[in-house]
């Protein structure tokens, strides 16, 4: 898989064999890595790793993660860190986010996944989840207008993050970001089951409340900086960055089985996107299960991600939804190449047109 960064203007930097970096992402749900080789404008993935751990379950309730939920967790990082080991790895980046920064016992756990794996994994602020996001979905707002809204659904919570995009190739500029405590397990154990009747049968009532709880949050956000009326003048690109809104854009695309580089980069209009949640919302708990872009595990996750797309969408309703299948792995990846590429001392050139850009 080749992920592009931004557009090369220069010859190909040749790489020694073996450089490869690696990025690890412990959410509410799920255990992500990637290992990755650069390019001369980005990155090839090498291997990867992803696993559902559900490390917040039971945290709304109890504040704590869970003995069962922290040992479903560490046998995925040992998996990781049984990777890396097998591998040579030029650096590594671990994170964690909203489990582990609500979760009283968050450092104790991280501090025995470091003790049992070697693995050190860092707790992230908000402000960073939401950098790391914009970071990774870079080349797909070039050229893209004024500004972007980025949303990014995650299992325990939903990152906001309103960005100036650059006129010329510069970078985008995060002018204000916002952390909800929504996400699809937190919205999930909030409201118990209530997208689905006692027959398994989608309920309209239940998936309206979750709707409502998440739209009255947004319009904090909205109040201070008035993103509605950019909107209707056109000036804004609203972007997605999740497994919800992949699975919409899979659904929209009626894809028999997920894949990514149809998926990266499409567009949902008004119309697509709303038919997509209309599909999911008549599928019942069955027909979730058995869907070839959901499956078992994320059959209780897939309509509380589906209410929040739908409250972020009902406040800032662009006709225009662009879809990004990359988010914190891949911004942490980026960051580890471009600061090694910084320290790097520039190769002597015999004459200016032999001269590399790093």
């Amino acid at each position: 898989m080749e992920f592009a960064a931004a557009a090369s203007s220069g010859p190909r930097l040749r790489r020694p064999v073996g450089a490869a970096y690696a990025a690890l992402d412990l959410g509410t749900s799920n255990c992500r890595m990637l290992i990755a080789a650069p390019t001369a404008d980005g990155f090839r993935v090498v291997d990867s790793f992803s696993r559902t751990v559900r490390l917040g379950e039971g945290l709304q309730a109890s504040g704590c993660l869970s003995q069962a939920a922290m040992d479903r967790a560490l046998c995925a990082l040992q998996a990781c860190a049984e990777r890396l080991s097998r591998r040579p790895v030029r650096a590594v980046r671990a994170i964690a986010t909203e489990a582990c920064r609500r979760a009283v016992n968050g450092g104790e756990f991280l501090a025995r996944v470091q003790a049992e794996t070697g693995l050190r994994i860092d707790i992230i602020t908000p402000r960073e989840e939401a950098e790391l996001a914009v970071e990774s979905c870079v080349p797909l707002l070039r050229g893209a207008g004024r500004r972007a809204l980025l949303f990014d659904i995650g299992g325990g919570s939903t990152e906001l993050a309103w960005v100036r995009l650059p006129e010329d190739e510069g970078c985008p500029e995060l002018i204000a970001y916002d952390s909800l405590p929504s996400g699809v397990v937190t919205l999930a154990e909030r409201f118990g089951s209530t997208c689905f009747d006692r027959a398994g049968a989608f309920d309209p009532a239940g998936f309206e409340a979750m709707v409502d709880h998440v739209a009255d949050r947004l319009q904090a956000f909205e109040r201070i900086h008035c993103i509605g009326r950019e909107i209707r003048l056109g000036r804004v690109l609203l972007l997605g960055t999740s497994g919800t809104v992949t699975t919409l854009a899979g659904v929209a695309l009626n894809l028999s089985r997920y894949r990514r580089p149809l998926i990266d980069g499409a567009v949902l209009t008004h119309a697509s996107a709303g038919a997509a949640l209309d599909v999911l919302r008549g599928l019942g708990r069955a027909g979730l299960e058995q869907h070839p872009c959901i499956g078992p595990d994320r059959v209780e996750f897939v309509l509380p991600g589906c209410a929040i797309f739908a409250a972020i969408h009902r406040t800032w309703p662009a006709e225009r939804i662009l879809v990004a299948d990359r988010g914190l792995r891949e911004g942490m990846l980026l960051r580890l190449i471009r600061g090694e590429r910084r320290r790097a001392p520039r190769p002597v050139a015999a004459c200016p047109s032999e001269a590399i850009a790093l």
